[in-house]
């Protein structure tokens, strides 16, 4: 898996912590980790101006998430606010790599998310080769994407 060049900067979304978020000891549950990790992901690609019903209808792909892992460093609270990263990483296979980290507004590390996503063939219902290219193509602003 190649890295992201260290001279780009990763996509930014800052999201707040609502109340449906929190568990019974008043910190946010894991499973909203992996939402603000998805929301930033969504928010990245839109930015980059990737429309997923036009890849749908071009290419008869669509993302698929296949392993995503988060590494809990400090807890969220209520009203806190997160700033959530995305950085790509591409290789040569059929997947790539995201790596996010939310952050305090302070620049406290609270999680690390990390997922491995593919492009799944439609029809074949098999994952494509070289996911990049697709994304290149459809990107209006790739070097969000790392592209």
């Amino acid at each position: 898996m190649t890295t992201r060049s260290e001279t780009a900067e990763a996509f930014r979304i800052t999201v707040a912590v609502r109340s449906d978020d929190l568990d019974v000891n008043g910190h946010v549950r894991g499973p909203a980790y992996l939402a603000y990790g998805d929301h930033a992901r969504w928010a990245c690609l839109a930015a980059a101006g990737v429309d997923p019903e036009r890849l749908r209808a071009q290419h008869d792909v669509g993302p698929v998430n296949l392993e995503t892992t988060i590494r809990f460093h400090r807890e969220l609270r209520p009203l806190d606010q997160v700033e959530v990263t995305c950085a790509f990483l591409w290789g040569d296979g059929k997947t790539s790599r995201v790596v996010q980290e939310l952050r305090a507004p302070d620049g406290t590390l609270v999680a690390e998310v990390e997922s491995v996503s593919g492009l799944l063939d439609l029809t074949r219902r098999r994952l494509v080769a070289d996911p990049a290219r697709y994304w290149r193509e459809m990107a209006t602003h790739p070097e969000l994407l790392g592209l």
